[in-house]
């Protein structure tokens, strides 16, 4: 590499410099050449105010008295006569300036009767008035060029206020390829076979095909969007002009229509260079592409124009071949329709959060620059993160890494990984906050009726890990239950049982210390919201039918979920109230009987836990002699307490019973 670098140097010491780098130098000697001469400009006033500060102040009508006396007082040695100015120097070296009158004779007598000294200057008048015009020329050419040059090193903005600030993006500084995505395996095949048609057109072209004009990619947040664009500008081998929707965004009305304008005459020329079409990205298009005035909030004039030039562009009477519009967003549902439409936007790819198979390859990914350990297994972390996008595995996987590294060990292993993914739920654990036992008693038995409920109540998802230190920003306890696998369809039966584990935290501080706390404020806002969801939302309610009732709208320009729409009566409303409260009051019934049955586990659990802290499903299953599954038997080296598995058989049949009874009493109550 050396021996290269020394042989690539030599012929290049007899070139010139190229053009820039002339220029460039060229300025910086003009803006040095500037600023010493202005320097010297200022230091000159500066002398001359010094020197006129230094000089004693005389009157003409004193001055003329002097020259009067001089041959007596021998004051004044010499005197310099200008344009309207007498330079006077005395015999004890002061001297001083006094201005006289243009024409006055009796003056010029006295100094030449009167002082030996005695000098006319030349006139400079011209001179002084050339200067004293040159100057501001001077000042006024210097800001023009300092305006010029900052609008040059501003990117032109001055002069090219309407023009695109898309970049083009090449293969070479993307170094994002379709191996760097996972868990998107449908939409990765849409996107390679819109580059498959602009590298070969006469595959699809054969048999009529058309290359689609538009791709959009809708999805939540962190679902990969952005990741499939810059994939896509590392593979597609075409042009790759890649621009964000708030750069059209402007205050003066017509410049985003302009920069869109701009954008596709920019893509228009790559794409003639390149002979195989080009590709215009544009994130988050739901800045500029909002539905137009509908009523609601007032129009925007910049926005839509902006749009009505983006359709003209897209599907308009000069549409061009081989331009393929791609855009991101999150917010499909407030698109103008027009933008929508085939013709414009041919595919709509859907995004969807990562299912198992998906979320283990997006945890290969981003665990190949990581060290792991050799007994890690993905595809448990996989199954215990459901419901996370490919930005929080992303940001599990570093987490795991950092605290690795702060734990000073050399590979990452389950434990960081497990630590990291609690991390990126609860938040991070605030050991250092000081609770007094009274509320850590409280918490303890309030997160011990979660976790025991969580092993009685058949259905619901079983039990992963309970906890009384605080994390995050208000929860002083979690237990944390998590799926064994992805599911999509809820019965009403575990549906109640997710209710009778919500509410065993207040059931289990009701039962043992006869009062209730603020501690449950979560979880009766999440149960309340589960039930009225069941009655309003999933029919599941004898008493009001298979009906639904109320129907959010996300308002355009007013946010989300603003207002419902309340499409039944107010008689109807009561019931709706007293269905939710029914479904409330039996399920804590329930969890209260539950827990009356079986305190005596609910005790052991809780002191447990304020001896220990943090319990995983394994240490609590072993607590309360109930079975250990399957995984927890391989990993259990000491091998699991089995005399009481009649016991706990026996409790985990009650809460069958008693989830059964509460199902059976709702619809009796029905």
């Amino acid at each position: 590499m050396g021996k290269n670098t020394g042989m690539n140097k030599g012929p290049n010491k007899g070139r010139k410099p190229p053009p820039k780098n002339r220029q460039n130098n060229l300025n910086r000697f003009i803006t040095a050449f500037m600023l010493a001469i202005f320097t010297l400009f200022v230091l000159g006033v500066i002398a001359e105010q010094y020197e006129r500060s230094l000089q004693i102040k005389v009157s003409y009508s004193k001055f003329f008295s002097m020259i009067q006396e001089n041959q007596q007082t021998r004051q004044i040695s010499k005197v310099e006569l200008g344009e309207g100015k007498a330079d006077v120097e005395l015999y004890d070296g002061k001297s001083f300036s006094v201005s006289i009158p243009a024409n006055d004779p009796d003056l010029i007598k006295m100094l030449r009767e009167n002082v030996e000294g005695f000098i006319i200057k030349e006139s400079n008048i011209l001179l002084l008035n050339l200067l004293s015009l040159l100057w501001p020329l001077f000042i006024l050419g210097l800001l023009v060029w300092f305006a010029y040059r900052s609008s040059q090193g501003a990117g032109s903005r001055l002069f090219s206020f309407g023009k695109s600030r898309a970049k083009q993006i090449n293969e070479n500084t993307v170094k994002v390829t379709f191996n760097d995505v996972a868990g998107v395996d449908e939409a990765k095949e849409e996107l390679q076979e819109v580059i498959e048609f602009l590298k070969d057109p006469k595959k699809f072209q054969r048999l009529g095909g058309k290359i689609p004009k538009g791709v959009l990619l809708m999805g939540v947040p962190g679902t990969g969007k952005t990741l499939l664009a810059k994939a896509v500008a590392g593979e597609a081998e075409v042009p790759f002009l890649s621009i964000s929707g708030s750069d059209f965004v402007e205050m003066f009305v017509g410049v985003g229509a302009s920069r869109v304008r701009d954008l596709f005459e920019q893509a228009k020329k790559a794409s003639k260079i390149s002979g195989h079409g080009s590709i215009i990205f544009i994130d988050e298009i739901d800045a500029v592409g909002r539905q137009r005035f509908a009523g609601i909030g007032g129009g925007h004039d910049e926005r839509e124009q902006t749009l009505n030039a983006l359709l003209v562009e897209m599907d308009g009477f000069n549409t061009q071949e081989g331009i393929i519009l791609m855009a991101a967003t999150n917010r499909p549902d407030v698109l103008d329709p027009a933008l929508l439409r085939p013709g414009r936007f041919d595919r709509q790819v859907v995004l969807d959060l990562p299912d198992l198979i998906g979320r283990e390859a997006i945890l290969k990914v981003h665990v190949r620059n990581v060290k792991l350990h050799k007994d890690t297994d993905l595809n448990c972390i996989a199954r215990q993160t459901p419901g996370f996008s490919g930005a929080d595995i992303a940001n599990l996987v570093n987490e795991a890494a950092l605290l690795a590294a702060r734990r000073s060990k050399d590979f990452v292993m389950m434990d960081e990984l497990q630590d990291a993914m609690e991390r990126v739920i609860a938040g991070p654990e605030k050991k250092s906050r000081v609770i007094n036992k009274n509320e850590k008693a409280i918490v303890a038995y309030h997160e011990s009726g979660h976790a025991l409920l969580s092993m009685l109540v058949p259905g619901v998802d079983p039990l992963h890990k309970v906890s009384i230190i605080p994390r995050g920003r208000a929860a002083l306890g979690y237990t944390m239950q998590l799926p064994v696998e992805d599911r999509y369809i809820i019965s009403k039966k575990e549906l109640l049982g997710r209710l009778i584990v919500f509410l065993g935290g207040r059931a289990s501080e009701e039962l043992i210390f006869n009062e209730v706390t603020t501690g449950a404020h979560n979880d009766l806002e999440m149960a309340t919201q589960m039930a009225r969801r069941m009655v309003c939302e999933f029919g599941m309610s004898e008493k009001l039918g298979h009906l639904t009732f109320g129907h959010r709208q996300e308002q355009i320009f007013l946010g989300r979920d603003i207002l419902e729409e309340k499409n039944y009566s107010e008689q109807t409303a009561v019931l709706i109230d007293q269905e939710v409260r029914k479904i409330i009051d039996s399920c804590f019934v329930q969890s209260k009987e539950l827990l009356t049955s079986n305190v005596d586990k609910l005790k052991k659990l809780a002191e447990a836990l304020l001896e220990r802290e943090v319990m995983d499903s394994k240490e609590v299953k072993k607590i309360l002699n109930f079975p250990l599954g399957e995984d927890e038997k391989k990993d259990d080296v000491s091998g699991p307490e089995q005399g009481s598995d009649k016991d706990a058989s026996v409790a985990k049949k009650e809460g069958a019973d008693i989830s059964d009874k509460a199902a059976e009493n709702k619809q009796g109550e029905s």
